[in-house]
């Protein structure tokens, strides 16, 4: 089952021709370059934003080959249709439209935004079935937290996403974070050297 070009057309013309000015048109498809946080930021500085979903084979290439600006994947998996795949692009473009989170700040600190994975996040109270929040956080100590959070981030990008780290705009201090962390990690064979 292939989506065809002329509704298609009609459609993306008749909700064209009710906005002002143009529209960037994409297209959820498998084979399109993986979602990013920076293409998330991109979209949301655009006006007009129309995705398109295909389903089951996906859509007519001719379609895509007239009106399609660009083509976005989730990932390498396939899914029944586009739907899914544009309600997870709107929530993450919405939620860097001014006004959506309760702080312009809040979009900044997360994971991504600088390449790194976000640092672990506590609450109360501070001790929970024996495991205590770290005391660095309750001592109110405003430049260790930063360092702490810092020093986390780029821990938990190096266990769990090291291929970040290749992108990762570091400073001399985060340099050494990561080198502290490196050293911590025990060669292969060493055991019983």
């Amino acid at each position: 089952m292939l989506l065809k070009p002329e509704p298609l057309t009609e459609a993306l013309q008749g909700l064209t021709a009710s906005l002002p000015g143009t529209a960037d048109i994409v297209h959820l498809s498998p084979g399109g370059v993986p979602l990013t946080q920076q293409i998330v930021r991109d979209l949301s500085r655009l006006s007009n934003l129309i995705l398109i979903c295909g389903h089951y084979e996906g859509i007519d290439q001719r379609f895509i080959d007239r009106y399609v600006q660009r083509e976005i994947s989730l990932g390498d998996y396939i899914l029944s249709g586009g739907e899914t795949a544009a309600m997870v692009v709107v929530d993450a473009v919405c939620r860097l439209l001014p006004g959506v989170l309760g702080s312009t700040e809040s979009a900044l600190r997360e994971s991504f935004e600088d390449s790194l994975l976000e640092y672990p996040q506590y609450t109360r109270p501070a001790v929970y079935r024996g495991d205590a929040v770290p005391e660095v956080l309750l001592e109110g100590n405003h430049g260790a937290i930063a360092r702490w959070r810092r020093t986390q981030a780029i821990r938990r990008t190096m266990q769990r996403r090291p291929d970040l780290l290749l992108k990762a705009d570091l400073s001399g201090t985060d340099q050494e974070i990561l080198r502290n962390i490196l050293r911590e990690i025990p060669y292969i064979g060493s055991e019983g050297s």
